[in-house]
């Protein structure tokens, strides 16, 4: 069976990454942007993170610039806008393509794992919906993630688990994420 510790990324200075290296932890693995509207996720990641990693939790974070050109920096200039604004510790790999014919494998995975259910219910999530739709429609089949801040949440034997998109309310990425920790 295929686990997230079967893929090899790129960190923000381009060497390889086995993520095995991240056997037996829990794992949130997240697309992000610097200039979205979700960009204010960052606060409360650092903050889960700060709370959990010393009991075996990692935040992976992959920047991408496939919607609406929101993370158009370089690695280094998206990792020092995350460090200034948010003070993030968390790991930061290399900016990569989560959909499409370039979409990194390890997020057609995830993706294959946990497809899109929607972002919710209401007009605010009508309409961000409709803006991922007309952004996504040349992605075809391989529109894997719908948005900025989707994230995914692996248990400690690499198994994908949950699907976050980011309308969901961080509180409950939390809970998620504490739960799995004292299993």
């Amino acid at each position: 069976m295929k686990t997230v510790y079967d893929f090899t990324v790129k960190d923000r200075k381009g060497n390889d990454v086995s993520l095995s290296e991240y056997q037996g932890k829990v794992l949130l693995i997240v697309n992000t942007a610097t200039g979205c509207g979700f960009t204010p996720h960052y606060d409360p990641l650092e903050a889960m993170y700060k709370e959990f990693r010393d009991s075996g939790f990692e935040i992976l974070d992959f920047p991408c610039n496939q919607f609406a050109n929101q993370a158009p920096g370089t690695e280094d200039e998206i990792h020092e806008f995350c460090t200034l604004k948010f003070g993030t510790e968390f790991p930061q790999f290399a900016k990569i393509d989560v959909n499409g014919d370039n979409a990194d494998p390890l997020f057609a995975y995830l993706a294959e794992e946990k497809p899109f259910e929607g972002f919710g219910k209401g007009l605010k999530f009508k309409a961000l919906n409709t803006f991922a739709n007309m952004n996504n429609k040349a992605f075809g089949d391989k529109a894997y993630i719908k948005w900025n801040f989707t994230k995914f949440l692996v248990d400690r034997e690499g198994r994908v688990i949950a699907r976050f998109e980011p309308t969901v309310d961080m509180k409950l990425v939390r809970e998620a994420v504490a739960a799995e920790l004292n299993k």
